[in-house]
């Protein structure tokens, strides 16, 4: 398979197109592993999770999986992971908790660039030593997409991995790279895959690393993670979710004066960030609701430990970027 998408290639739209792929995908992968094994990276994101669903249906136990969990991920999604590859379909699956690893590294960095490096670095790390406990493994599977490939000339080593040793001379397996996203996701379903799985928004590398502002401490990005939680849910409840590209939460690394039980204390502000985009080159704020704000502000200050003001970013890009740091 080129590096090119074919004219001729019809946009995958239905769940007839989504089965012909993935029978024509099933046939090309089991003709070039054979009996060898694969392995492959999976964050629980779009593109890695239709990938594993996509190599279990051809392969089975001859994948195996390992994902890192960086301590850095949503309320819920390494759960999730474990719950729809390890236990439903039954995936050759490596979970690795590395909280406190990444965190202990991270303790007392402020600097958003540092973060982001240790946070890449460390992931290569782990997987890497997860790596080297495997023998046998002939070929390495990625989530590449075609907008990768337009965007790196075929170049998503860097995306995925990235710091592969020298001596583990693999060979690629990207049943999903002449797909566009949204071609991605009906793909996805129609290998049986959550909805919320498939259709989860765009998450970046270091996770809520870079919305954890400033020196990432553990009750603090509890709170975020918490803080977050709330607003997917009720972005989920009233008919936001499909609406809006991306929401989250950011927590920044300074505190106010507020009032609990009569008492003054001192609690983080949470600040929502709702923005649309079809390119995220620009981006443009969603309308939310007043009467839901209210009610996502008095869920987060009422429920979420240390946090005592919820403000509302409205800043479109440019001026500013979509993440905070």
């Amino acid at each position: 398979m080129s590096n090119v998408r074919p004219e001729t290639m019809a946009r995958i739209t239905t769940p007839e197109l989504a089965r012909a792929f993935i029978g024509e995908q099933v046939a090309a992968v089991r003709a070039q592993v054979g009996d060898r094994k694969v392995l492959l990276a999976l964050s629980g994101g779009v593109d890695s999770s239709v990938v594993a669903a996509l190599l279990i249906k051809a392969i089975g136990k001859q994948l195996v999986c390992v994902h890192v969990n960086h301590g850095l991920m949503r309320k819920g999604e390494s759960e999730q992971v474990i719950e729809v590859f390890g236990k439903t379909l039954d995936a050759n699956l490596i979970y690795v908790d590395a909280t406190d690893r990444f965190l202990d590294l991270l303790a007392g960095v402020t600097d958003p660039e540092t973060k982001r490096k240790i946070i890449g670095g460390e992931f290569i790390k782990v997987f890497d030593e997860e790596a080297a406990k495997l023998s046998g493994i002939s070929f390495l599977a990625q989530g590449t997409i075609y907008p990768d490939i337009l965007e790196s000339d075929g170049v998503k080593a860097h995306h995925n991995v990235g710091g592969l040793p020298e001596d583990m001379q693999m060979e690629l397996v990207e049943p999903v790279k002449l797909l566009y996203k949204d071609e991605v996701r009906v793909v996805g379903e129609a290998l049986g895959l959550p909805h919320g799985m498939v259709y989860r928004q765009p998450f970046p590398g270091p996770g809520l690393g870079v919305r954890c502002l400033g020196a990432i401490t553990r009750d603090r990005l509890h709170a975020l993670r918490e803080a977050d939680a709330i607003l997917r849910e009720e972005f989920d409840r009233n008919g936001l979710a499909g609406k809006v590209w991306q929401y989250f939460i950011a927590v920044p690394a300074m505190k106010s004066v507020g009032v609990k039980d009569g008492k003054r204390y001192e609690g983080w502000p949470a600040i929502i960030r709702a923005v649309n985009t079809t390119d995220a080159m620009t981006a443009t704020i969603e309308e939310i609701p007043y009467a839901l704000l209210h009610h996502i502000t008095d869920r987060i200050t009422h429920e979420v430990a240390g946090i005592n003001r919820v403000l509302l970013d409205l800043t479109p890009k440019p001026v500013g970027t979509i993440e905070w740091e």
